[in-house]
């Protein structure tokens, strides 16, 4: 099977437009907030388009297993971090996500090291979720009429980060108890 399938495509998409969402929202004009979001919009959709292609085709490969979940680090990581800049998410909270996301791919290199790959459960998809619309809102910090998407996006952060870490907990638990398996 063709390890570069357009699954595997959409998720490098997701890559190479990280620069252009970034480019926009360092901008400080409320349009490239706008763009960046859209942009960012579209890569997030790639998200769940490379997965329902990839099921639905039976073009499920282990490169898609490893590089989808790394492509949604890189978008959310590199969408967080000009965020802290622009004073719309503190530090520590950033600090803590992406701690997470960092210890989560260690544990799965770790793993993919010793033939085993660890999917993304759903916790996981429910925290990339509400990352995925808490980076919306935050990028396009708003207000409008009654609606403040700054405390949406910042809600949504925090439910993000809930099942950011049980998911980490439940991405060590798999790791632990397939060692325990295989050496016993």
């Amino acid at each position: 099977m063709n390890r570069l399938n357009l699954p595997n495509k959409l998720t490098l998409v997701r890559i190479f437009v990280v620069p252009i969402i970034i480019v926009f929202l360092i901008n400080p004009l409320p349009l490239y907030s706008f763009l960046a979001a859209g942009v960012f919009s579209l890569a997030a959709i790639t998200d769940w388009l490379d997965g329902h292609l990839a099921r639905s085709t039976g073009q499920v490969t282990t490169l898609g297993k490893l590089l989808d979940p790394i492509a949604d680090k890189i978008l959310i990581m590199s969408v967080l971090v000009p965020l802290v800049g622009l004073g719309r998410v503190p530090a520590w909270l950033a600090t803590i996500i992406i701690g997470r996301e960092l210890a989560v791919s260690g544990v799965r290199m770790v793993a993919a090291s010793e033939k085993l790959i660890i999917p993304a459960g759903t916790l996981g998809k429910y925290k990339t979720g509400f990352e995925i619309a808490a980076m919306e809102f935050l990028m396009l910090d708003w207000n409008f009429r009654f609606i403040d998407f700054q405390t949406i996006g910042m809600l949504c952060l925090f439910v993000a980060l809930a099942f950011s870490l049980t998911s980490a907990t439940n991405y060590f638990l798999l790791y632990w108890r397939s060692n325990e398996t295989r050496t016993t």
